[in-house]
């Protein structure tokens, strides 16, 4: 059954070697299950539900993914997104979040009928590839003061906006040694490096007397707080029309870099350089997108981390079924995942800024057309708090630079028209 499922035998694998590979994915990618919970709450999500439409979402997306376009690939909610979700959309625009849940769903929906019609190729061939890189760039730079944020480390000051926090203080310093755990471990190549860092943060907090624990193994906690709360029509109001152009944007963009870059590390591309059943890899995408936004949770994506199951061995669907099984079985492990404090995920946040921020290699910085309105994506998300805000000032930026220095050639019809909508926007919608 399994080699008719996954052609197991075509790719060169075994039954062993993609449960392997299932498992170190599902270790590299198991601390969403600590951060989202983590991240949500601050909305006034139930933890608990929000716990569990994580391991639901991310089990769907991986099944949908293994079983529809047999690709080693697994799908958990995206960071970066789900701050986006609680700090922007929730904590400083004012939305409740069943509206945000319900911009999620039409980011998702949205991202379904591109995949279906095929529209995805021409939006991702309108945007300059270092833009991309700015935006990737500046969402690292947004999870890093979240990170900063969460640990104390960073603290609001009247005159200075920020200012250093107390870093005798129990948290900000197991934050700190958590993070240098973190990327000491990943340099090492070890698997799970970012889980270990929460867990042995977790750990210390609990022997030092920071949190406590409440036992490790029990039933799930209830879906009913999350589960279809979401609320569509408070979600189609003017002033969500460009965060749920953000969902949609990051994620498709995010979603295609995944599959392509972890595709080619598979050697799973054509002679052609392009992706076999891409349009099946990017219907599971959006459909666990619409599923998880049902569940109670922020956008579902592919995630970099299978690339770990593939230099295990991975290389059919049958590796991101094993990661739907494994998240399906976490569901048991609530009571962890609930004495977790906000400084054991900080350091996790901040590893994945460093990730994400290392894109800025690729721009061409004695190009000022290029580097200028970068730099302006990149520093606009953080400084705003705002993934929205970011991406509107590059490509205003952008679009603005390049006409003013002469350089209209470099420019399309579709970036000149979201420039304008995004100058719109923000004189218009802002407040």
């Amino acid at each position: 059954m399994l080699e008719k499922l996954f052609q197991l035998k075509a790719h060169h694998t075994t039954v062993r070697t993609e449960v392997l590979a299932g498992i170190t994915t599902f270790l590299t990618m198991a601390y969403i299950l600590f951060v989202n919970p983590n991240m949500l709450a601050e909305t006034g999500m139930d933890k608990g539900a929000v716990f569990v439409a994580t391991c639901l979402a991310a089990a769907i997306g991986s099944a949908i993914m293994g079983l529809l376009a047999n690709y080693p690939i697994a799908l958990a909610p995206g960071m970066g997104l789900n701050a986006f979700f609680t700090y922007t959309v929730v904590m400083t625009m004012g939305y409740s979040w069943q509206t945000a849940l319900g911009a999620v769903f039409f980011s998702g929906a949205i991202f379904f009928l591109l995949s279906i019609f095929k529209i995805r190729e021409w939006i991702i061939n309108s945007i300059p590839l270092a833009l991309r890189s700015g935006i990737a760039a500046g969402i690292g730079l947004f999870l890093a003061i979240i990170a900063l944020k969460n640990a104390d480390i960073v603290v609001d000051h009247p005159a200075t906006l920020v200012s250093l926090g107390n870093l005798s203080a129990g948290g900000p310093l197991l934050a700190c040694l958590g993070f240098f755990l973190i990327a000491a471990l990943a340099y090492r190549r070890v698997t799970g490096a970012v889980m270990i860092g929460i867990l042995v943060v977790t750990g210390l907090s609990i022997v030092l007397g920071l949190s406590g624990l409440d036992g490790v193994v029990s039933m799930p906690p209830s879906l009913m707080p999350t589960l279809l709360q979401l609320d569509l029509k408070g979600a189609l109001d003017i002033g969500l029309v460009s965060v749920i152009f953000a969902f949609l944007f990051v994620d498709l963009f995010d979603t295609s870099g995944t599959l392509v870059g972890v595709a080619q590390k598979a050697d799973l591309l054509d002679k052609d350089g392009k992706m076999p059943k891409l349009g099946r890899a990017l219907l599971a995408d959006s459909t666990a997108t619409m599923a998880g936004a049902a569940l109670g949770t922020s956008t579902t994506t592919s995630y970099i981390e299978s690339a770990a199951g593939i230099s295990a061995g991975g290389r059919t669907g049958l590796t991101a079924c094993v990661v739907a099984l494994l998240f399906l079985l976490s569901l048991f492990f609530s009571p962890l995942a609930g004495a977790v404090p906000a400084y054991a995920t900080a350091p996790a946040l901040l590893f994945v800024a460093v990730l994400m921020t290392s894109s800025l290699a690729q721009i061409d910085w004695d190009d000022l057309t290029v580097a200028a309105p970068v730099v302006v994506a990149a520093l606009a998300m953080p400084l705003t708090f705002s993934i929205a805000n970011g991406i509107a000032f590059g490509f205003i930026a952008w679009t603005g630079i390049k006409l003013l220095a002469g350089r209209w050639k470099d420019l399309n019809p579709a970036l000149v028209i979201l420039s304008i909508l995004f100058v719109i926007k923000l004189g218009f919608f802002s407040a």
